[in-house]
């Protein structure tokens, strides 16, 4: 153990965490070869996202900068949590060191944070297309989407460094065993031997902010939604004005049903299947989201077909 002092009073810091994450679990050898895969497919899929709406001029719009900005998020997110996850069980290196514990917790949450805080952009940018269609083009601008998710990432990095200050501050002179698939709050702030209190005040804050806050705001947006639709009398254009939300809903049931599902049936699910569930929630969305908001929309495919076109010119020249 080493010691560090706050405050007068000894705070002992292990130099070594264990992380158990799976253990216990048969034929986890399967799972970390579907984390490769899906790995790997993340940072495919993303990569071919971000780079066809930087070279792509026509895509250059305030929609597209909060795709980009997920397309961010999502593969930052993945870095930080699925190569450790492959180091830590696959090859057995279970003990992480306390300083290297709190970066991988500062990144996972942060990244966590700012996927949540782009779907939130997402539902503004499709509230004010729909309930202020003639004022869209002067609320929704550029420059305002890229102020906003400016804030956005300052807000999640401020947030994530306070809590891992209070981390900080606890002392661990008991069990150091993780019991999460990786530098998880909750687990960690639990282990304390000291008064965790702040700790656990910021355990409770972080999923109401990051979470339940976007959920609610992204509900409000879609009920107004819903109430301007059923102002729209031809039928074929409330279908039309539905089709632009419907990849977004989609995306949004991806990301938050799995954790607010986990998180509010905590108590009735057992460890193994919490930590799985868990870990596939945050897993999944970063290499679907791609799939299903950006693939599937008809200008993203129209600059598809022009980047191939451009190269096919280019090759036969």
């Amino acid at each position: 153990m080493n010691s560090a002092y706050f405050t007068n009073n000894t705070i002992v810091h292990p130099k070594f965490f264990f992380i158990s994450g799976f253990n216990g679990i048969p034929y986890t050898d399967y799972y970390y070869v579907f984390l490769c895969f899906v790995y790997s497919a993340t940072v495919l899929v993303n990569t071919f996202v971000m780079f066809t709406i930087y070279t792509d001029h026509c895509l250059h719009s305030p929609k597209y900068i909060a795709v980009f900005n997920l397309a961010v998020s999502d593969l930052c997110a993945s870095t930080a949590l699925i190569p450790q996850m492959i180091d830590t069980f696959l090859l057995k290196s279970h003990l992480i060191s306390f300083e290297a514990c709190l970066t991988n917790l500062f990144f996972v949450f942060s990244f966590i944070a700012m996927q949540s805080f782009t779907l939130t952009v997402l539902s503004y940018d499709r509230y004010v297309a729909i309930c202020f269609p003639l004022r869209y083009n002067e609320i929704v601008t550029n420059k305002s989407i890229l102020v906003i998710t400016a804030m956005l990432w300052i807000f999640a990095v401020m947030a994530n460094l306070i809590s891992v200050m209070f981390i900080n501050t606890l002392s661990f002179c008991r069990s150091t065993v993780i019991t999460s698939y990786f530098c998880d709050h909750g687990p960690i702030h639990h282990l304390a031997c000291n008064d965790n209190t702040p700790s656990a005040v910021i355990n409770w804050t972080h999923p109401v902010i990051t979470l339940w806050f976007p959920v609610l705001f992204i509900t409000g947006t879609y009920i107004c939604i819903g109430r301007a639709l059923l102002k729209i009398s031809e039928a074929s254009d409330r279908l039309k004005a539905m089709k632009t939300c419907t990849s977004h809903l989609i995306l949004v049931s991806v990301f938050y049903l799995p954790i607010c599902i986990t998180y509010g049936m905590c108590s009735f699910i057992e460890l193994n299947a919490r930590i799985i569930s868990m870990s596939l929630a945050t897993i999944l969305p970063p290499v679907l989201n791609p799939i299903i908001y950006s693939l599937k929309t008809e200008e993203f495919r129209e600059s598809i077909k022009k980047l191939y076109r451009r190269r096919c010119t280019a090759q036969k020249k």
